[in-house]
């Protein structure tokens, strides 16, 4: 019997670390921001189809895309957003499950797919657990500001234009309270894998 954990948070929450104390106790994690990437790199189909969408002008000289051009159009562009979103999006997740069935066709009793978005974007299907990293806010705007030498008016916007933290708690399956030391982070993890029973 295997179990898909879903691990979600919010932005400056501790969900990286978290990923990476599953990949120490040796459960695979399968990260949606990585696979984003990789998805648009010069051969896929999906960056196919956002030159067919958008223009050869998105491409840098070597072929791969041009983010910060990209990101430019589609910034005030609703429109624009959801079609590129359109073209990435069911690309991702269909290279996520093709990466899910191959490890647990390989044997392994557990995996981790980190999905930033795992609510707003309504993929809880897609898991059989979902975990929430938690912080408070004051917390999480302290980290994110020190992260990325941001403004606080600016890392509040990036805060707030995700589903709140409190709100997600509520959506969990189980809560990692990461306002403490990473080491009681661990404790929790290691408690939840034992109440879900998942060996470690």
């Amino acid at each position: 019997m295997s179990i898909v954990i879903g691990l979600t948070g919010s932005i400056a929450s501790g969900k990286s670390a978290v990923a990476a104390m599953f990949k120490e106790l040796l459960i695979p994690v399968i990260d949606a921001d990585q696979i984003a990437r990789d998805v648009v790199e010069p051969g896929e189909s999906a960056l196919q189809a956002i030159v067919n969408e958008f223009g050869h002008d998105i491409l840098l000289p070597d072929g791969t895309l041009d983010r910060k051009k990209l990101g430019a159009i589609i910034f005030s562009d609703t429109d624009k957003r959801a079609k590129l979103n359109a073209i990435v999006h069911p690309a991702v997740r269909k290279r996520m499950l093709e990466q899910k069935e191959h490890l647990l066709e390989n044997g392994a009793k557990c995996v981790v797919m980190d999905i930033p978005l795992l609510f707003e974007s309504k993929l809880t299907h897609m898991v059989d657990k979902t975990l929430v990293v938690y912080v408070d806010e004051d917390v999480q705007l302290q980290r994110l500001v020190k992260r990325d030498n941001s403004q606080k008016e600016e890392a509040l916007q990036r805060i707030q234009s995700q589903i709140p933290l409190k709100e997600k708690v509520k959506l969990a399956d189980a809560v990692i309270d990461n306002n403490g030391t990473l080491e009681h982070t661990l404790e929790q993890l290691q408690d939840v894998l034992n109440q879900w029973g998942i060996p470690f």
